[in-house]
Parts: C-alpha cells; sequence; structure tokens
C-alpha cells in the first residue's frame, strides 16, 4: 500500500480541532526558518491586499523582490482569502 504522505498530511490537519496539536506537528516537520517563511508568505499576501507596493512589502519585511513577487503569483493563482480573514481576526 502506498499512501501520499502530502495527502496523509493534509487529512490529518483537517481532522485535527487543536490547535496546540497542529502547532506540535508543524514544529516537528519545520525548521524555525520555515515557519518564518511562511508567516512571511502570509504576511505578503496580506500586505498585497492592502495595495502595498512590492518594492514596499520587500523593503519592511526585508525579503527580495522576487520573493515578493512569489507571492503575489500564489495569490492570482490561489484563493487566499479565507486564510487572510483568519489572519486578520487573530492580529
Amino acid at each position: 500500500m502506498s499512501t501520499d504522505p502530502y495527502h496523509s498530511l493534509l487529512t490529518h490537519l483537517a481532522n485535527c480541532t487543536d490547535s496546540s496539536n497542529i502547532e506540535a506537528l508543524l514544529s516537528a516537520l519545520l525548521t524555525g526558518r520555515e515557519q518564518h517563511e511562511i508567516a512571511n508568505r502570509i504576511r505578503i499576501f496580506d500586505l498585497l491586499a492592502r495595495g502595498v507596493t512590492q518594492r514596499e512589502i520587500s523593503e519592511e519585511l526585508g525579503v527580495g523582490i522576487a520573493t515578493v513577487s512569489r507571492g503575489a503569483k500564489a495569490m492570482q493563482i490561489h484563493d487566499v482569502s479565507a486564510l487572510l480573514a483568519t489572519h486578520r481576526q487573530d492580529a
């Protein structure tokens, strides 16, 4: 039996009801740097949605313009509105 590990992860996360369990799992899977990069991607989405220019975001977050551009492209392809609503609610 060959199960896709990524699909298993998605299924597991979808079934988690306790955020501390999710946090512990992501801490086991991701390095501190990877977690920081994910947080920055969410910040990039938020700032782009608020109309901040890519150059301003690059300077504010201390990331390269290519990083911001990749975030902008991802936002065009994927609907991140629910994630942004949660992010803004938590802020």
